[in-house]
């Protein structure tokens, strides 16, 4: 049955404004139920029906085209002088300043241009139009859920040739972020093809497509560096040990190398700056047991030479990473080997000797990344084989570590802006992020970053942005969220005191087992004393005064039961 209902509008009223009403409800039609007709259906439970009176529109899909986005530069030559006046000529200039300065024009000019400067500049001091109203507002994240997100991945240009090169080293740029270095290598020997590229790149965040520089070396680059007093300079290690800087304002080629035959004679895995009132000297580290003390301004020989060796130990231990900070000492250094042992190490030591101090034991391989706690220097983390520990330089144990992974762990790094936050990076392509101001137990979050083996990371310094590199040669750039990346309320305290209470366990534990070791020792003498004297007289003496005191005892007890009876 069919109901068709018409409205009908005199063309007059067409485009008129209608007037809407409320009207009462009006049957239109009434159908009741027919018990014949429901013979011949079958009801169906559930129903779903959908009723659309909106017509159907097609779906269409745009792909605009990719923008390419370049940098290029402009050479400003000084002009603006008259034609009879030689710019480069300094005597010149100053004596056409000197007669435009007692020109009355100049002067008129330059005191009407005066008021009205200094009146601007008086607003200025009044009122501060960047002043920041809310900087000791404090939010809180604690009630957020931990997330990060990829904002872009950054490709190796070798990998379109087919050439797969892994990413072993990043440094961000010091002023802002805006930048990072990569480094790209294939760290096993045998399989390095023939005609392999050894350039690696500096890479701008806001343009994936294309690196914004090409570095290129004699041989692979191993790691680079920033330097943090000027970022235009860059030192690096390569894959024949040499050491090379370089200045980003001149050349895509290296400024000057170390000879050949006064380098490393295996590749070198770290390099770092040191802090000097020049700000050109640097140190490297290489599995050869060598660590170097470089000034770029003479690049021809080292400094000065430290070998990786203990005092009373014959073997030299290869260097895998290096930890520098100023806080803990100007001279002072930390090296990570691939024997799994952290050696401390001072350069100005007053003993030849001592130069190679503590060590500090656990690993069950190579250490591939050591960094102290940016804000407690005297705490730090070092991570190899399948864990994370934290340790306390005046202890030979570690104070804490993480729990036993599944795969194997690559590299990690404390949070620049948290004491209590670090990552972790291991084999199967994730990232971990332990949060120790929450939870000790577990990370507070995990990351799949690739499928392939992640081989290095590093966070931006405002804490925000981490990128972390693949054995595929791709860069993955990550956002974690604030909570994460913003220091918490009372969490610099709170961190301190979890490491102040397990020092003192460990100091503890410690002292306890050298007590245990001492009446272990004791007891092995006196046993040793007893079996020397073995003679029958002094064995007979024994017996006998053991017996007494057993008969004594047995007195004691007879002649008062109750006592007994009490201290049982």
């Amino acid at each position: 049955m069919e109901i068709y209902y018409m409205y009908t509008k005199l063309r007059r009223d067409f485009g008129r404004h209608p007037n809407l009403a409320d009207e009462p409800a009006e049957v239109l039609a009434d159908i009741r139920p027919d018990s014949h007709i429901s013979d011949s259906f079958i009801d169906r439970n559930p129903v779903v029906t959908t009723v659309a009176v909106v017509p159907d529109m097609s779906e269409h899909e745009a792909n605009t085209e990719m923008v390419e986005y370049k940098n290029s530069g402009m050479y400003h030559l000084e002009g603006g002088w008259p034609k009879d006046v030689d710019f480069t000529e300094v005597e010149h200039t100053i004596r056409y300043r000197k007669k435009v300065e007692k020109d009355e024009d100049y002067l008129i000019a330059i005191s009407q241009l005066g008021a009205q400067v200094e009146e601007l500049i008086k607003q200025n001091n009044a009122i501060d139009i960047y002043e920041e109203y809310f900087t000791h507002d404090v939010v809180d994240h604690s009630s957020e859920q931990p997330s990060a997100k990829t904002l872009t991945v950054f490709r190796d240009p070798a990998h379109k040739k087919g050439i797969t090169r892994s990413a072993p080293y990043i440094s961000w740029h010091p002023d802002g972020g805006r930048k990072m270095a990569v480094a790209y290598a294939i760290m096993e020997f045998q399989q390095q093809p023939d005609g392999m590229p050894v350039s690696s790149y500096v890479w701008d965040v806001n343009n994936p497509n294309t690196p914004e520089m090409e570095l290129a070396p004699a041989s692979q680059i191993c790691c680079a560096v920033y330097n943090p007093k000027d970022p235009n300079v860059l030192i690096s290690g390569l894959y024949n040990g040499q050491v090379t800087y370089w200045d980003t304002r001149k050349s895509t080629r290296q400024i000057d190398t170390s000879p050949i035959e006064n380098s490393h004679r295996d590749p070198v895995y770290d390099i770092c700056w040191l802090q000097s009132k020049t700000g050109t000297e640097c140190a490297s580290v290489s599995t050869d047991g060598n660590t170097f003390w470089w000034d770029i301004r003479r690049m021809g020989e080292p400094v000065d030479s430290l070998v990786l060796q203990g005092k009373n130990d014959p073997i030299v231990l290869g260097a895998v990473c290096m930890e520098y900070d100023p806080a803990a000492g100007p001279t002072k250094f930390m090296v990570g080997t691939e024997q799994g042992t952290v050696v401390s190490c001072n350069r100005k030591a007053k003993n030849p000797i001592d130069r190679v101090g503590a060590s500090y034991t656990g690993h069950h391989g190579p250490v591939y990344a050591l960094e102290r706690n940016p804000f407690y220097s005297k705490y730090f983390v070092s991570i190899g084989d399948w864990t994370a520990r934290i340790w306390m330089e005046d202890l030979k144990t570690p104070i804490m570590h993480t729990k036993y992974h599944n795969s194997y762990l690559t590299g990690g790094q404390w949070s620049p802006t948290r004491p209590g936050v670090f990552m972790t990076i291991k084999m199967d392509g994730t990232m971990d992020v332990w949060d120790y101001f929450y939870k000790q137990n577990d990370p507070t979050l995990q990351v799949q970053v690739t499928d392939q083996s992640l081989t290095s990371v590093k966070v931006q310094e405002s804490g925000k942005m981490v990128a972390v590199g693949a054995q595929d040669g791709s860069v993955t750039l990550l956002d974690i969220c604030d909570g994460l990346a913003q220091m918490q309320t009372g969490e610099k305290h709170a961190i301190s005191a979890i490491f102040e209470r397990e020092t003192r366990r460990e100091k503890n534990l410690e002292a306890r087992q050298k007590e245990l070791r001492l009446k272990a020792k004791k007891g092995a003498g006196n046993t040793h004393e007893v079996e020397l004297d073995n003679n029958p007289d002094t064995v007979a003496n024994i017996e006998k005064e053991f017996f007494d005191m057993i008969n004594a005892k047995k007195d004691v007890d007879e002649t008062n039961p109750l006592e007994v009876e009490i201290g049982a």
